[in-house]
């Protein structure tokens, strides 16, 4: 089975909050990484390890697994078997209003934070079952933007994720840089002359802090704001010129290797 065809990616117009990966018999590793999005989901066959800041877990067919933006993880199969799972990436903006508006709170959460990110209940695991199923039509997108915000109201609660350390003062010039400036060459020299450290420290520094290399984090933002972008219908060229690519071809084998799909075939077509 070619690798793509191990992959798909599902969306609804009546959701756009909202977007399903299904991959079956998969052997794809993932890099550690992390997500703008929410993300929830369920191992339907197979076993994997989940590595995350209070990992590592075993997760097993009939495991969800519940993870917040921002929070580096992997996961990856066990002992190179095929494994098959679903994840639905939910718009952060989104959930935080839905939920704010059923705990009757004035003003949306910043972070909401599972109350645990690896569950073997059946119930729980019944319920995020239902919510990984493609959307067949608009009556069904409707029952989940009902659905999925009333079970995260009773599944999470405000307040970043505790295990996540909040990232240190003296790295925030740095962040800003990533952050603000993602289509231009930046280099580990610049990012350390910012927090005025030497560029080994910085790299010590900044991996203990987030888990991930500076590089690895500005190809994790650029590959983010690729994604978001392709699924809005941009071409795969003006992409990976806005996210700081050096080509098309540049994008292509980046976002490969990080989610076993071409960008090509994950790319939203009207």
């Amino acid at each position: 089975m070619p690798a793509d065809s191990q992959h798909r990616i599902h969306r609804h117009p009546t959701a756009p909050w909202a977007e399903l990966r299904v991959s079956v018999d998969t052997l794809a590793c993932y890099r550690a990484h992390s997500h703008d999005e929410y993300s929830i989901g369920l191992v339907d066959q197979g076993s994997a390890t989940f590595h995350h800041p209070s990992g590592p877990h075993t997760v097993r067919a009939g495991s969800a697994v519940l993870i917040e933006p921002t929070v580096v993880h992997s996961c990856n199969p066990s002992s190179r078997q095929p494994w098959s799972y679903r994840m639905l990436f939910v718009d952060a903006s989104w959930l935080h209003q839905a939920v704010a508006q059923l705990w009757n709170m004035p003003t949306p959460p910043a972070h909401l934070e599972f109350l645990s990110r690896c569950v073997d209940d059946p119930a729980v695991v019944q319920k995020v079952s239902s919510f990984c199923d493609p959307l067949a039509s608009d009556a069904a997108a409707r029952a989940l933007a009902e659905a999925l915000p009333a079970w995260v109201a009773s599944w999470a609660r405000p307040g970043r994720a505790q295990d996540a350390e909040p990232v240190p003062a003296e790295l925030a010039p740095a962040l800003e840089t990533l952050h603000a400036q993602l289509e231009r060459k930046i280099t580990v020299g610049e990012l350390a002359a910012r927090c005025n450290m030497p560029a080994s420290q910085f790299i010590r520094r900044f991996q203990l802090a987030l888990d991930i290399t500076p590089g690895r984090y500005l190809q994790n933002l650029r590959l983010n704001g690729a994604r978001r972008l392709l699924s809005q219908g941009m071409s795969l060229a003006e992409a990976a010129h806005t996210m700081g690519f050096a080509d098309q071809a540049h994008l292509q084998r980046t976002f490969k290797a990080h989610h076993a799909m071409t960008p090509g075939n994950y790319r939203h077509r009207p």
